[in-house]
C-alpha cells in the first residue's frame, strides 16, 4: 500500500483552496475537544470505508491524532477496494505544532473558540 504524507501547511492550503475532503478518524469526544476546521469525523473504531463520500474532483485525506490511525483508515480502504492514500503527516499534533488554526471548545462558557 502506498501511503501519500501530506504536511500540515499543504492540508492548510488544499482546505482553502477547497480541493479536498478531510476526514478525521479520531474519537467523538476528541473530536469535539479540538479539531481542524471542515474535517468530516468518522471514527475509526465505527469505521466503514464504504461510507466515504466520493466527492467528484476532491481529494479525500485521512487525519487523526498523530498519523497512526489515519494510517489504519487508509488499510482499511485498501482492503475495500478503494484507492484512497493520502494522510496529514503527524495528524492534529503536527498541524498544531505548524501554528495552525483548531477550533475547540472553552469549557468554562461552552463557547467555540478559533473557528473562522
Amino acid at each position: 500500500m502506498t501511503i501519500v504524507n501530506l504536511e500540515p501547511n499543504e492540508v492548510s492550503r488544499m482546505l482553502e483552496e477547497r480541493n479536498i475532503l478531510l476526514i478525521d478518524v479520531r474519537e467523538p469526544a476528541e473530536y469535539e475537544a479540538e479539531h481542524i476546521q471542515g474535517a468530516f469525523l468518522y471514527p475509526l473504531s465505527s469505521f466503514d470505508p464504504e461510507m466515504i463520500p466520493v466527492p467528484n474532483n476532491l481529494m479525500v485525506v485521512f487525519q487523526c491524532g498523530s498519523g497512526v490511525r489515519s494510517a489504519k483508515a487508509l488499510q482499511a480502504c485498501e482492503s475495500a477496494g478503494l484507492a484512497f492514500e493520502h494522510h496529514l503527516r503527524g495528524g492534529i499534533q503536527a498541524w498544531k505544532a505548524a501554528g495552525l488554526p483548531t477550533v475547540s471548545l472553552d469549557p468554562s462558557t461552552g463557547r467555540v473558540r478559533g473557528a473562522r
